[in-house]
């Protein structure tokens, strides 16, 4: 949580509200999440290993243990590596869509803690780099990036390839989704997704708070 990386002393970027809505002054852009950038804090967080970060607009179809199959410690990350397609205009709930190298390859990665290649990465950086170039992962090289299968970031009605509904792993409503009111991209994961989300609000509001 960003209030939490900040008082950690993790996060120290400037960010304001413009219109209702969070921005960054360093990159002179809109944030349509607090963790638009505070999720490259993950090395920051951890000191070794691997760890996943994964937006929060996305339905697991299929166990997430099964990444640990997939992961190469040859590399410093692992994800999918998007081609977006230029016709899309916007995003969730509306916003306005931005263009850059390594687009949506950030919304779910697998990070090696332990490889050299994210030592680059200081906290100076990610506190005065502009969005767009964290997002792009500007501090790694092609060859230190793996590939995990498009199934696991499947991004709904906005991937360049089409896959079978019963291949996809992960579905990631990138473009919005049915918790929007007049949602009307209707996919065969929205009831699924509403069927979750119902159940995390009953627990939600029935669960016992245990004293501290």
């Amino acid at each position: 949580m960003l209030k939490d990386l900040e008082a950690q002393g993790i996060m120290k970027r400037p960010m304001v509200v413009r219109d209702g809505k969070l921005w960054c002054p360093i990159s002179e852009a809109p944030m349509s999440t607090e963790f638009a950038i505070s999720r490259f804090a993950v090395p920051f967080m951890r000191q070794g290993g691997w760890a996943m970060f994964c937006d929060c607009d996305v339905l697991f179809l299929k166990d997430p243990v099964k990444l640990l199959d997939l992961v190469d410690p040859s590399y410093a990350i692992m994800a999918v590596k998007h081609q977006q397609r230029e016709s899309e205009a916007v995003k969730m709930d509306g916003q306005t869509q931005t263009f850059y190298r390594r687009k949506n390859w950030s919304s779910v990665v697998l990070w090696n803690l332990d490889h050299p290649a994210n030592k680059r990465l200081t906290n100076e950086m990610l506190n005065t780099w502009p969005g767009r170039d964290l997002h792009a992962f500007k501090w790694l090289e092609d060859h230190e990036i793996g590939e995990l299968p498009l199934a696991w970031n499947y991004l709904v009605g906005a991937s360049a390839t089409e896959l079978d509904p019963a291949d996809v792993s992960l579905a990631h409503y990138t473009l919005g989704g049915p918790w929007f009111a007049g949602w009307s991209g209707a996919t065969q994961w929205d009831e699924l997704w509403s069927r979750e989300e119902s159940i995390l609000r009953a627990f939600e509001e029935h669960a016992v708070q245990i004293p501290a």
